[in-house]
């Protein structure tokens, strides 16, 4: 293959995250010819109403995939947390590249600089559900938009911090304005953030090409984190959180899940080899005792 379209939204992240790749799979196989192919999502399209309302999470990725499918690209490249746990049949996950910080970081205040009662924005229930465990005292509004507009709402329309992810404000450059990294061991992050999830159709000479640039330590926790995911169901409207590591010992696992009708967190810290069975395990004890 000479010519590779590598399929991605038109966000600026989303536009850094397909550079990365771009030059990452020609560094790999000379002679490449790398084309981005911008796709508009549901997500991108649809800023005026909370993801949740929108079907959660899938919203940035479901056009994106169409376009593999109908062969319209050959490549996606996807923030790995927007990718929901069950994908096409015809599609692979073929690679996850070197991932970076997963944690979740807070801009404008540091958690201990926030007064009572002050004003978080954030539109993901996980990051409302674990920072209202340390701070009760605490006000969320939902967030949506790019990443610039978001990081521009400190200090306006009564908001006192927004929460990011931190790989998204070291993909910009932006790392500067992080005013607080959050614990990642306690405020667990969304499953495979920090991540991002090239997808290709299945046996394809894309999945091939793209498998030279996947990290396997990162692939391997990232599934573990998915595969969590997908044996409870749930998408990112539903308060839920993993975070995988891999040490000398093997892999190291944290989870949490919020009991909807009690709304206390369920935490799990479990080790394994396997990471499919690992995230399974993980999930089956939660359910079974919240």
């Amino acid at each position: 293959m000479s010519d590779l379209r590598l399929a991605t939204r038109g966000s600026p992240l989303a536009l850094a995250q397909a550079e990365r790749v771009a030059a990452a799979l020609g560094g790999a196989h000379p002679g490449l010819i790398v084309e981005v192919v911008v796709v508009e999502t549901t997500g991108d399209r649809r800023t005026d109403a909370p993801l949740r309302e929108l079907g959660g999470q899938g919203i940035f990725v479901k056009e994106i995939q169409r376009a593999l499918l109908d062969g319209a690209a050959d490549l996606a490249v996807h923030s790995a947390k927007d990718l929901p746990a069950r994908t096409p049949d015809e599609l692979v996950l073929c690679a996850v590249p070197e991932r970076l910080d997963p944690a979740d970081v807070l801009v404008g205040r540091s958690l201990a600089g926030l007064g009572p009662g002050a004003t978080v924005a954030t539109g993901s229930p996980r990051r409302q559900t674990l920072l209202a465990e340390l701070r009760p005292d605490l006000s969320f509004v939902e967030l949506r938009g790019n990443m610039a507009a978001r990081l521009a709402k400190p200090g306006t329309a009564g908001i006192d911090a927004v929460v990011a992810a931190a790989a998204a404000l070291e993909r910009l450059g932006l790392s500067h304005l992080t005013a607080e990294r959050l614990d990642p061991t306690v405020i667990i992050p969304q499953v495979a953030q920090g991540a991002i999830a090239l997808e290709a159709a299945a046996g394809s000479e894309a999945a091939g090409l793209a498998a030279a640039i996947s990290d396997e330590t990162a692939m391997r926790c990232v599934t573990a984190e998915r595969s969590f995911l997908a044996t409870l169901g749930a998408g990112c409207n539903v308060p839920v959180a993993a975070w995988c590591v891999a040490d000398e010992a093997g892999l190291l696992l944290r989870a949490a899940k919020v009991d909807e009708a009690t709304g206390r967190v369920g935490r799990r810290t479990l080790r394994g080899d396997d990471p499919v069975a690992l995230g399974r395990q993980a999930a089956t004890e939660l359910v079974e005792t919240p």
